[in-house]
């Protein structure tokens, strides 16, 4: 699966917000039964979750779920209700070790025989918020297949260190162990990393902007949000330039020709390239064509939704 830029939460009890994620330029949503759901909501959130999937999907969007984690002992009733046809993967917060991984992945088993989809269908992102976490990265990034990318709570990370993430800093050097750990442990594991969302301002534009621009420097490839303003300064920094495009189509012209003739390095406006730097031509050259085809597959797609809609979907669940 292509791993999205932008992953914009939503709290999967509101149907108001349901609106809102069907129609927001999102490469995937979150449907969160965790921080953003009282507990007396938790039933009422996995329904509709369960429900308002297809919804989402026909709009060519990524679907996720956040369940509860394994110390809340709901985990297992969140899988049960919410692993539908449709669902791409689980989001498991507070993840610390590997054995959490394969714990979760058991239960993914139960649900998804229990609710008849494909087995082994559905991915894993496990969420890491916590120094334990952060040491024990390569152990979850490499617990089990169904992981295809790990991603960073920044949040509850710094509540974990006794620090008030409100309080750091502008440059945010107070993150840059944790997340430069977690992008070299998740390469090492063969799978990717995804920033935490920006939990600044909202009006802040410059700080989303700032923070995005580490984390492409540090090496993920996506960024989780809570507001569907961020999605597109992330998506953009996330996605190669046309001037990135135009550049590596150069070098990999250029880089195959002189392989032609026999070279195995070249002169390249006033560089000398490798065949490493013609990987890293295509590696840009193939994430714009996955973008290209993505923006081809939203073409045509209905780019509304109504909250009428969204209750008939809750309705139509509820009488299967």
């Amino acid at each position: 699966m292509i791993i999205p830029r932008s992953l914009l939460y939503f709290p999967a009890n509101s149907a108001r917000m349901v609106v809102k994620a069907a129609t927001a330029p999102a490469d995937a949503v979150i449907f969160d039964l965790e921080d953003a759901v009282a507990i007396d909501d938790k039933e009422t959130a996995r329904i509709l979750a369960a429900d308002l999937v297809s919804l989402i999907k026909q709009r060519g969007i990524q679907t996720f779920v956040r369940v509860n984690s394994l110390s809340t002992g709901l985990t297992d009733a969140d899988l049960k209700s919410s692993i539908v046809k449709g669902l791409d993967g689980v989001i498991l917060p507070k993840t610390e070790t590997g054995a959490d991984v394969v714990r979760l992945c058991e239960m993914l088993n139960e649900a998804e025989k229990h609710s008849g989809v494909t087995p082994q269908s559905t991915v894993l992102i496990p969420l890491i918020e916590t120094a334990k976490g952060i040491a024990n990265c390569y152990e979850i990034a490499s617990a089990s297949s169904r992981v295809v990318a790990v991603a960073f709570g920044a949040g509850d990370y710094c509540r974990d260190l006794g620090r008030d993430i409100s309080m750091v800093s502008e440059q945010q050097i107070e993150l840059l162990y944790p997340r430069s750990h977690m992008v070299n442990m998740s390469r090492a594991a063969g799978i990717q990393a995804i920033d935490t969302p920006f939990l600044g301002l909202l009006t802040d534009r410059g700080g989303l902007l700032r923070e995005v621009e580490l984390a492409v420097r540090l090496g993920f490839k996506g960024k989780q949000c809570i507001h569907p303003s961020q999605i597109e300064p992330i998506n953009s920094m996330f996605s190669p330039s046309e001037e990135d495009v135009r550049r590596a189509t150069r070098i990999a012209e250029s880089f195959e020709e002189a392989q032609a003739r026999g070279l195995g390095a070249i002169s390249f406006e006033g560089r000398m390239i490798d065949y490493m730097s013609y990987c890293q031509a295509r590696d840009v050259l193939a994430k714009a064509q996955l973008i290209e085809d993505r923006k081809m597959t939203m073409t045509g797609k209905t780019s509304h939704v109504t909250v009428s809609e969204v209750f008939s979907r809750h309705l139509q669940g509820n009488h299967r």
